[in-house]
């Protein structure tokens, strides 16, 4: 079976596997489905986007490129704004199997789960919405979105209340339903891993979708793209208020500091020391990040090693062809036994 044959396969037995809950999607007018509603209206800024990565735009992909040139040093373009708008020229050329998230670190939920096992799934992956399957990966079933799991309990549990008209009441939830009978599946898409990230995006603002499945010739599973996989290829990675907390700066001993490329300059330097004067890339960049994109105007690659600031060597840790991740700082040898050892550390919360 072929990708086409897969998602037209879906549809029709999506259609047929239609519960009340997808009913209540499409006729309801309540906040829950205003705000669902909400999450599939694309803002202009990605619409554009998507126009601006096809073909005929390819007069103003050009242009852009141009102005992205000449404004290198003059200030036209801070080193974050160059950064993002090389990354969305670059997007044209990325593919899906550049972005998905590969098999072996897929979180999907089983068929035959049931609406206990599912919640419980949900609240150790922290993920909003998961892949679903029948025997294995190579059978995907659709996905399933938390939203719509809190709306079947919700729905199930809502009785009539004299003082206020309505109340939940939990014990009317039976956590051993299968979740193939809660009627809450929606469609995921199927694509082949050459599929171009642009028109990924296109494909699943067209079909509403944020999920795609990414499969090989033979119709197995390589892997998994979602909306924020590609969004993140722009802005770099996206974190919201669930995520765990980070270590931005940790010293490691010896006048050595591993780094992750978002922290703050300011922050850098109160962990790593007054001399170390970021003073010439102010107006430049935010981040180190930014202050090592805008010393080489591209990102480097792993284990590429820089002297931007008069004693320190930088380290490329880690780094993909699109951001840099992670970059060690090391103090000069004779510098380090001057100073001394410290133990600040820097979190992201």
């Amino acid at each position: 079976m072929n990708i086409r044959s897969m998602n037209e396969a879906q549809a029709e037995a999506g259609a047929e596997r239609e519960g009340p809950s997808e009913r209540v999607r499409e006729e309801d007018r309540s906040p829950a489905a205003a705000e669902a509603a909400a999450e599939t209206t694309w803002p202009g800024f990605l619409a554009g986007m998507v126009q601006f990565l096809r073909p005929r735009a390819s007069s103003s992909r050009q242009d852009l490129a141009e102005a992205l040139l000449k404004g290198t040093g003059d200030g036209t373009f801070s080193s974050e704004e160059r950064a993002m708008l090389a990354n969305i020229l670059a997007l044209r050329e990325v593919r899906a199997s550049d972005v998905m998230v590969p098999r072996a670190e897929i979180r999907a939920i089983e068929s035959s789960a049931t609406l206990g096992e599912v919640m419980l799934e949900f609240q150790e992956s922290g993920h909003s919405r998961m892949p679903v399957y029948g025997e294995d990966l190579d059978d995907p079933k659709g996905m399933v979105h938390f939203r719509d799991v809190l709306l079947h309990v919700v729905e199930t549990a809502r009785v009539p209340s004299d003082s206020r008209g309505e109340r939940l009441d939990l014990g009317r939830i039976t956590l051993d339903t299968p979740m193939e009978a809660l009627g809450i599946l929606r469609k995921v898409l199927f694509v082949p891993p050459s599929m171009l990230a642009s028109d990924l995006m296109a494909r699943m603002r067209s079909t509403r979708t944020q999920m795609a499945l990414v499969i090989d010739e033979y119709g197995g599973t390589d892997g998994l793209v979602t909306l924020e996989d590609i969004i993140e290829t722009v802005v770099g990675e996206i974190e919201d208020e669930h995520d765990d907390e980070e270590m931005l700066v940790a010293e490691r001993g010896d006048g050595v500091f591993d780094v992750d490329a978002r922290a703050d300059l300011a922050d850098v330097r109160r962990v790593v020391g007054a001399d170390f004067d970021v003073a010439p890339y102010e107006d430049e960049a935010d981040t180190l990040g930014g202050m090592v994109f805008a010393e080489l105007g591209r990102v480097p690659q792993v284990g590429e090693t820089l002297e931007m600031l008069p004693g320190f060597v930088f380290e490329v840790l880690e780094a993909d062809p699109r951001r840099l991740r992670q970059i060690r700082i090391r103090r000069r040898m004779g510098e380090a036994r001057a100073r001394g050892d410290g133990g600040d550390h820097l979190h992201l919360s």
